[in-house]
Protein backbone atom coordinates (compact mmCIF):
# COMPACT_ATOMS: atom_id res chain seq x y z
CA UNK A 1 0.00 0.00 0.00
CA UNK A 2 1.03 3.26 -0.99
CA UNK A 3 1.64 6.16 1.57
CA UNK A 4 -0.04 9.15 0.76
CA UNK A 5 2.10 12.07 0.09
CA UNK A 6 1.06 14.88 2.51
CA UNK A 7 0.55 18.33 1.53
CA UNK A 8 -0.28 21.47 2.74
CA UNK A 9 -1.50 24.58 1.00
CA UNK A 10 -0.29 27.85 1.44
CA UNK A 11 -2.48 30.88 0.11
CA UNK A 12 -3.84 34.08 1.52
CA UNK A 13 -7.41 33.40 -0.56
CA UNK A 14 -10.10 31.10 0.71
CA UNK A 15 -11.59 30.11 -2.20
CA UNK A 16 -8.31 28.74 -3.92
CA UNK A 17 -8.30 26.81 -0.72
CA UNK A 18 -11.47 25.23 -1.51
CA UNK A 19 -10.25 24.62 -4.94
CA UNK A 20 -6.93 22.72 -3.50
CA UNK A 21 -8.38 20.91 -1.06
CA UNK A 22 -11.27 19.40 -3.35
CA UNK A 23 -8.55 18.34 -5.62
CA UNK A 24 -6.71 16.92 -3.41
CA UNK A 25 -9.07 14.93 -1.70
CA UNK A 26 -9.91 13.25 -4.36
CA UNK A 27 -6.57 12.12 -5.08
CA UNK A 28 -5.75 9.02 -3.06
CA UNK A 29 -2.17 9.67 -3.63
CA UNK A 30 -2.52 12.82 -1.42
CA UNK A 31 -3.29 13.94 1.94
CA UNK A 32 -3.81 17.35 3.07
CA UNK A 33 -1.81 18.09 6.29
CA UNK A 34 -2.32 21.78 6.74
CA UNK A 35 -3.51 25.08 5.42
CA UNK A 36 -2.01 28.32 5.66
CA UNK A 37 -3.48 31.72 5.20
CA UNK A 38 0.32 33.48 5.07
CA UNK A 39 3.78 33.04 4.95
CA UNK A 40 4.60 33.54 8.40
CA UNK A 41 2.15 30.67 9.45
CA UNK A 42 3.90 28.57 6.81
CA UNK A 43 7.22 28.98 8.04
CA UNK A 44 5.99 27.87 11.67
CA UNK A 45 4.59 25.03 10.38
CA UNK A 46 7.18 23.55 8.42
CA UNK A 47 9.87 23.99 10.88
CA UNK A 48 8.33 21.43 13.05
CA UNK A 49 6.29 19.00 10.58
CA UNK A 50 7.41 17.43 8.02
CA UNK A 51 5.64 17.93 4.41
CA UNK A 52 6.27 16.12 0.97
CA UNK A 53 4.45 18.70 -1.24
CA UNK A 54 3.35 22.17 -0.75
CA UNK A 55 1.07 24.37 -2.80
CA UNK A 56 2.13 28.04 -2.68
CA UNK A 57 0.77 31.07 -3.59
CA UNK A 58 3.26 33.73 -4.73
CA UNK A 59 1.72 36.69 -4.40
CA UNK A 60 1.19 37.38 -0.34
CA UNK A 61 0.98 39.93 2.50
CA UNK A 62 3.98 40.37 4.74
CA UNK A 63 5.80 37.76 2.72
CA UNK A 64 5.62 36.04 -0.61
CA UNK A 65 5.82 32.71 -1.66
CA UNK A 66 9.37 33.13 -3.65
CA UNK A 67 11.03 34.38 -0.13
CA UNK A 68 9.09 32.21 1.84
CA UNK A 69 11.02 29.19 -0.47
CA UNK A 70 13.84 31.47 0.07
CA UNK A 71 13.86 31.56 3.48
CA UNK A 72 13.34 27.61 4.39
CA UNK A 73 16.69 25.97 4.44
CA UNK A 74 15.06 22.78 3.15
CA UNK A 75 11.66 23.69 1.48
CA UNK A 76 9.38 20.89 0.54
CA UNK A 77 8.60 20.17 -3.19
CA UNK A 78 6.43 22.80 -4.14
CA UNK A 79 4.23 23.75 -6.96
CA UNK A 80 3.42 27.06 -7.22
CA UNK A 81 -0.37 28.67 -7.82
CA UNK A 82 -1.17 31.94 -8.99
CA UNK A 83 -2.78 34.10 -10.85
CA UNK A 84 0.09 36.29 -12.86
CA UNK A 85 2.21 34.48 -15.43
CA UNK A 86 4.69 36.79 -15.37
CA UNK A 87 6.69 35.14 -12.09
CA UNK A 88 6.64 31.60 -14.39
CA UNK A 89 10.57 32.16 -15.65
CA UNK A 90 12.17 33.11 -11.95
CA UNK A 91 10.00 30.51 -9.83
CA UNK A 92 11.80 27.66 -11.86
CA UNK A 93 15.00 28.93 -10.64
CA UNK A 94 14.01 27.76 -6.92
CA UNK A 95 13.72 24.47 -8.20
CA UNK A 96 9.74 24.28 -8.29
CA UNK A 97 7.72 21.50 -9.37
CA UNK A 98 5.70 23.13 -11.34
CA UNK A 99 3.54 26.45 -11.88
CA UNK A 100 -0.46 26.20 -12.03
CA UNK A 101 -2.01 29.15 -13.40
CA UNK A 102 -5.31 30.24 -11.46
CA UNK A 103 -8.32 29.40 -12.32
CA UNK A 104 -6.96 26.06 -11.25
CA UNK A 105 -8.57 23.24 -13.33
CA UNK A 106 -8.59 19.61 -12.57
CA UNK A 107 -6.94 17.56 -15.30
CA UNK A 108 -4.26 20.49 -14.89
CA UNK A 109 -3.66 19.17 -11.41
CA UNK A 110 -3.60 16.17 -12.03
CA UNK A 111 -1.06 16.74 -14.66
CA UNK A 112 1.29 18.72 -12.16
CA UNK A 113 0.67 15.80 -9.52
CA UNK A 114 1.92 13.10 -12.36
CA UNK A 115 5.02 15.18 -12.82
CA UNK A 116 5.38 15.59 -8.89
CA UNK A 117 5.24 11.64 -8.34
CA UNK A 118 7.84 10.91 -11.60
CA UNK A 119 10.22 13.33 -9.80
CA UNK A 120 9.69 11.23 -6.35
CA UNK A 121 10.61 7.98 -8.28
CA UNK A 122 13.52 8.86 -9.91
CA UNK A 123 15.00 10.22 -6.74
CA UNK A 124 13.96 7.20 -5.17
CA UNK A 125 15.49 5.08 -7.48
CA UNK A 126 18.93 7.00 -7.40
CA UNK A 127 18.82 7.36 -3.56
CA UNK A 128 22.14 6.11 -1.76
CA UNK A 129 19.86 4.45 1.52
CA UNK A 130 21.35 5.00 4.74
CA UNK A 131 19.00 3.34 6.61
CA UNK A 132 15.99 0.31 6.50
CA UNK A 133 12.70 0.54 7.09
CA UNK A 134 10.62 -2.82 9.11
CA UNK A 135 8.00 -3.22 10.87
CA UNK A 136 8.59 -3.91 14.09
CA UNK A 137 6.19 -4.82 17.34
CA UNK A 138 3.90 -3.70 14.52
CA UNK A 139 5.14 -0.55 14.33
CA UNK A 140 7.56 0.58 11.02
CA UNK A 141 11.01 1.91 12.66
CA UNK A 142 14.07 2.76 10.63
CA UNK A 143 17.10 0.85 11.34
CA UNK A 144 20.53 2.81 10.19
CA UNK A 145 22.42 1.07 7.74
CA UNK A 146 25.75 1.76 9.55
CA UNK A 147 24.19 0.34 12.72
CA UNK A 148 23.85 -3.01 11.76
CA UNK A 149 26.33 -5.88 12.97
CA UNK A 150 24.61 -8.85 10.86
CA UNK A 151 21.40 -10.83 10.31
CA UNK A 152 20.53 -14.09 11.47
CA UNK A 153 17.07 -16.14 10.15
CA UNK A 154 14.76 -17.18 12.92
CA UNK A 155 12.12 -19.03 10.87
CA UNK A 156 9.58 -16.83 8.94
CA UNK A 157 11.19 -13.90 10.99
CA UNK A 158 15.02 -12.86 10.87
CA UNK A 159 16.36 -10.89 13.88
CA UNK A 160 18.88 -8.01 13.15
CA UNK A 161 21.63 -7.15 15.31
CA UNK A 162 23.24 -3.84 16.13
CA UNK A 163 25.51 -2.86 19.24
CA UNK A 164 22.81 -1.77 21.06
CA UNK A 165 19.80 -3.81 20.26
CA UNK A 166 18.48 -7.00 18.38
CA UNK A 167 15.00 -6.53 16.46
CA UNK A 168 12.92 -8.95 15.15
CA UNK A 169 10.95 -8.44 11.81
CA UNK A 170 8.51 -10.95 9.82
CA UNK A 171 10.66 -11.31 7.26
CA UNK A 172 12.97 -14.02 5.54
CA UNK A 173 16.55 -13.98 4.44
CA UNK A 174 16.16 -14.56 0.84
CA UNK A 175 13.59 -11.02 1.28
CA UNK A 176 16.12 -9.19 3.28
CA UNK A 177 18.90 -9.64 0.98
CA UNK A 178 17.25 -8.19 -1.70
CA UNK A 179 16.53 -4.97 0.49
CA UNK A 180 20.32 -4.63 1.94
CA UNK A 181 22.37 -2.85 -0.65
CA UNK A 182 25.08 -5.63 -2.01
CA UNK A 183 28.34 -3.34 -1.55
CA UNK A 184 27.91 -3.44 2.26
CA UNK A 185 26.31 -6.82 3.10
CA UNK A 186 26.94 -10.02 2.00
CA UNK A 187 25.35 -13.34 2.73
CA UNK A 188 27.62 -15.74 4.29
CA UNK A 189 25.55 -18.77 4.87
CA UNK A 190 21.79 -19.83 4.64
CA UNK A 191 20.87 -18.22 7.75
CA UNK A 192 23.46 -15.20 8.26
CA UNK A 193 24.12 -11.50 6.14
CA UNK A 194 26.96 -9.99 7.56
CA UNK A 195 27.91 -6.09 7.20
CA UNK A 196 31.29 -6.63 5.41
CA UNK A 197 33.01 -3.24 7.06
CA UNK A 198 31.95 -5.00 10.42
CA UNK A 199 34.35 -8.15 10.07
CA UNK A 200 36.73 -8.04 12.84
CA UNK A 201 38.28 -11.67 12.11
CA UNK A 202 37.81 -14.13 9.14
CA UNK A 203 38.28 -17.93 9.68
CA UNK A 204 38.17 -20.87 7.11
CA UNK A 205 34.43 -21.76 8.70
CA UNK A 206 33.40 -18.60 10.45
CA UNK A 207 33.25 -14.89 10.89
CA UNK A 208 33.81 -12.94 13.93
CA UNK A 209 31.54 -9.38 14.28
CA UNK A 210 31.45 -7.88 17.80
CA UNK A 211 32.77 -11.24 19.51
CA UNK A 212 30.35 -13.43 17.93
CA UNK A 213 31.48 -16.67 15.91
CA UNK A 214 29.11 -16.99 12.54
CA UNK A 215 29.00 -19.76 10.38
CA UNK A 216 30.86 -19.36 6.90
CA UNK A 217 29.05 -21.34 4.51
CA UNK A 218 30.89 -23.75 1.85
CA UNK A 219 29.33 -21.60 -1.46
CA UNK A 220 30.16 -18.50 0.19
CA UNK A 221 33.66 -18.49 1.09
CA UNK A 222 34.96 -17.77 -2.50
CA UNK A 223 33.21 -14.62 -2.94
CA UNK A 224 34.28 -13.00 0.43
CA UNK A 225 37.67 -14.19 -0.20
CA UNK A 226 37.53 -11.73 -3.18
CA UNK A 227 35.49 -8.95 -1.69
CA UNK A 228 38.05 -8.98 1.38
CA UNK A 229 41.23 -8.91 -0.76
CA UNK A 230 41.29 -5.51 -1.51
CA UNK A 231 40.88 -4.35 2.05
CA UNK A 232 43.46 -6.64 3.29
Amino acid sequence: MITPKKCIIVDDEPAAHYVLTNYIRQNPQLELAAQCYNGIEALQYLRENVVDLMFLDIDMPEITGLELLQTLKNPPKTILTTAYSEFALESYEYGVIDYLLKPIYFPRFLKSIERYLSVQFIEKETAIPVSLNVKVNGKNIDIRLDDILYVQSYGNYVKIFTKAKTFVTAMTTNQLVQELPSDKFMRVHKSYIIAIHKIDAHEKEHIVINEEKIPLGITFRRELNERLRPLS
